[in-house]
């Protein structure tokens, strides 16, 4: 049977993936020009893209949610000696990748807000935690978190290419939401209330972010 266009990744999941793409970029970017005011507001925005997705990762699409990123091991075994096709959604390879990269960005914000360089700026959560935490989350943010996001992010890229030689096409796909499967594959839902369901939850992201942020003025 020919294959058809299936909607795959519904329109939040691929907008929250490039705008977080674009976020984490320029927050290394505004790390490396020591320009904190900027690194501190989108610091704020990523942890409000990382609410919105956890929620979503529950409530989204079919392909987006997180119970299709859990693949037994002989199934990851079966799709890295080529035996059977794990690729729908995210293959057991690259699931295992974005649930590493989440969980990654989430210690990597959750150190930030509790970082102080004791100089100019810190976290709004400095003041409710210990000094110890406030020196090992600085210690994290500044050392360890930043590079297994750099070793992340090269992994990932790298991924993507090696798919590409093998012609199976990753980018596309998360650009247009759709992949070329058989007829009878699931499609996950990405009608007009679904994306306005996603809008009120990342404006309650937003809000929760913001709320974050006024706690060190206090």
């Amino acid at each position: 049977m020919q294959n058809t266009s299936v909607r795959i990744w519904d329109l939040p999941t691929r907008l929250f993936h490039w705008v977080l793409a674009i976020c984490v970029v320029a927050l290394v970017v505004s790390a490396k020009m020591n320009a904190m005011d900027w690194h501190f507001r989108l610091g704020y925005a990523t942890l409000a893209l990382l609410l919105f997705r956890l929620v979503w990762g529950l409530m989204g699409g079919y392909w987006s949610r997180f119970a299709r990123l859990f693949y037994t091991p002989s199934q990851i075994a079966d799709h890295v000696s080529g035996r059977k096709d794990h690729s729908t959604g995210h293959s057991p390879l690259g699931a295992l990748s974005v649930i590493a990269l989440l969980a990654v960005l989430c210690l990597q914000v959750a150190s930030g807000l509790a970082s102080d360089d004791e100089i100019s700026v810190s976290g709004p959560l400095t003041r409710f935690v210990s000094g110890e935490w406030v020196s090992t989350a600085t210690w994290w943010h500044a050392s360890i978190g930043q590079y297994l996001i750099y070793a992340l992010v090269a992994l990932h890229v790298f991924a993507i290419i090696v798919y590409a030689l093998r012609g199976k096409k990753l980018v596309g796909p998360m650009i247009t939401g759709d992949k070329l499967l058989p007829p009878e594959t699931r499609s996950s839902r990405d009608s007009v209330a679904t994306r306005l369901y996603a809008l009120v939850l990342l404006a309650c992201a937003l809000g929760v972010a913001w709320w974050v942020s006024t706690l060190g003025s206090f």
